[in-house]
């Protein structure tokens, strides 16, 4: 699957973690926004580590407690605006506590940060089911792409 790439999907590291095969991530994740019915205008993906979230978390949220991803929503009508914040020790963690490779881990939070910004919620239990087939099916999309 090619699509025409003009997307403005940037990633930092406040770590040591650094992302492999940019473009790829890229294609993969501005053709789940166009499945979706959206477009990529900025997003920024931001890598750190738990203290690093966590004071984002305390200071922005009010909530004292570690998590693998914080979204902040900037859409506009269609256009996905937004910051995501992930902690690459939660998702190290999580691949272990589901048994699954730190990759596959990895492109379950990228996708879900850009699923929020889609207007996906996953605070209650019917939620989460939806978010979760959404990761699934971001899962295997990624495989499409190249």
């Amino acid at each position: 699957m090619r699509l025409k790439f003009d997307a403005m999907i940037l990633f930092h590291s406040e770590t040591d973690f650094q992302l492999t095969r940019k473009l790829l991530h890229k294609r993969w994740l501005a053709a789940l926004a166009a499945h979706e019915g959206f477009k990529i205008g900025e997003v920024n993906y931001i890598f750190c580590d738990d203290d690093y979230l966590l004071k984002i978390n305390l200071a922005y949220l009010n909530h004292d407690t570690l998590t693998d991803i914080i979204t902040f929503d900037y859409v506009e009508g269609k256009l996905l605006n937004g910051d995501i914040f992930i902690s690459i020790e939660r998702v190290r963690e999580n691949s272990k506590l589901f048994s699954v490779s730190f990759e596959q881990e990895l492109l379950r939070v990228l996708s879900h940060g850009l699923l929020h910004l889609c207007g996906y919620k996953d605070k209650s239990d019917e939620d989460a089911v939806v978010m979760r087939g959404k990761e699934d099916f971001a899962i295997q999309l990624f495989s499409t792409i190249h």
